[in-house]
Parts: structure tokens; sequence; C-alpha cells
């Protein structure tokens, strides 16, 4: 099974947001729904999605200041989906860091259009690392595509939890480089994460269960002591 990719929507109308979710819900996409700034940012930093649609008008924060915010601490894709039609409101918005911007009303089809682009461009950029991505890690039996979100091993599928997928995943992204704790928390579990590694441990023992032979021996993601992971390169 693939894991789903997780898009925030950030949209105080209750019709708009609902059909946006059904879409994407029918899209195999995991949806989290804020229906104000405050929350929206809440659920960007905690829960770390792949994607971002954003309204421009709030009810308490306005779209701009949203967005300035989450550009402050990550590179996360962001669609503006706005009423705002007028020319200067779609240049502020991608000056200020959008991705993309699409005016209401808007079709099914544009915005899987569009959040496809997001997601290409995301994955091509490294989610914003200065190292060039392959779209598959393979290695010794394991392989990861992360365009289709599917692991394998020794041509068996492998299946992960959300968070697990994650953490193998951008590992595979750095092969070969040592992850820092810290890196790591902040890059899955957001800016405001907890620095205690205990949650990090419970996930890797996890992931080596599935993935090693003998996880006390581990041969795709080693551990270095005091710093962090690194994945085989």
């Amino acid at each position: 099974m693939a894991n789903k990719r997780t898009i925030l929507v950030i949209e105080d109308e209750k019709n708009i947001g609902n059909y946006i979710e059904a879409i994407l819900t029918s899209n195999e996409y995991k949806v989290l729904r804020a229906v104000n700034g405050r929350t929206g940012l809440s659920l960007c930093t905690s829960h770390h999605p792949e994607v971002i649609l954003l309204d421009l008008g709030l009810p308490d924060i306005d779209g701009m200041e949203i967005l300035q915010t989450i550009r402050g601490f990550s590179a996360v894709p962001i669609i503006v989906i706005s009423a705002r039609t007028q020319e200067k409101d779609k240049v502020e918005a991608l000056d200020g860091g959008a991705d993309d911007y699409i005016t209401k009303p808007f079709g099914a089809e544009e915005l899987l259009a569009r959040i496809r682009t997001a997601l290409r461009h995301r994955l091509h950029a490294g989610a914003g690392q200065p190292h060039i991505q392959n779209p598959v890690y393979s290695k010794d039996g394991l392989v990861i595509d992360f365009e289709r979100r599917l692991i394998t091993l020794q041509e068996n599928p492998v299946h992960l939890t959300q968070i697990e997928y994650k953490l193998v995943s951008l590992l595979a992204q750095n092969a070969g480089r040592v992850l820092t704790y810290d890196f790591i928390l902040k890059e899955i579990w957001g800016p405001y994460a907890d620095t205690d590694n205990q949650i990090l441990r419970v996930n890797m023992a996890n992931i080596r269960r599935k993935l090693e032979a003998n996880p006390a021996e581990p041969h795709y993601i080693f551990t270095e002591i005091g710093v962090g992971y690194r994945m085989l390169e």
C-alpha cells in the first residue's frame, strides 16, 4: 500500500473546504482541515504536510501573513486559492513565497494538476535541501520509489506508517549523509517539535524491524552515536 500524501487545506468557507476535501480524498490524498490561520499554522508545524492550499481571506489572520510565517521555517509548496482576482494580489502572493495561485471558482482537474506539479517540483528540489535527488533509491535489494511512495525489500512490499515512510524517505534522499537528530525532528515533526529523541528512537526501532535482517546489526540505516542517522549510500 502506498503512503498517502498529506495536504493541508486552510479555508474558512465550509462549502469550498468540503468540495476540496472530497476531491482530494477521492484521489487518495490525506486531508487536514483548518478554518482559520492559527489552526492552519498549528497543523502545519505539527503534521508537516507535503502541500498547503491556502485561502487569503481568513477570519483571524490575513493569508499573506500566514504565507510569510510558513516561509520563515519551511519550503513546503503553497498553492494560494483565493477569490482575489486582481493581478496585484497574484503578484504579491507569488513574490511573497507562494508556488502557485488559483482563483475561485476552479475545477477539480485544474486543482489536481496544480497539486501534482507542486509535488513534482518539491521532489526534484529535494524538499529544499541542497542536493540532487533521484526518483528512486535502490541499494542491496531495498528500493524506494519516491514518486509512487512505494518501498520494496527483495521485491516484497514493505508496509510503513506515514511517519516511518517520511523518516526512511528523508534518509534515503540524503543517502550517505549524516542527518542530526535535531534536523530529523524538525523535518518530520515540525519546527516546534520536542527535542527529546525518544519518539525518533521508537520509530527508528520499528523501521529497523521491518527493513533489517538483524536490527542489532543494521545494513541500511546506521546510527552515528550522539549525532544522528545515516542511510547506506
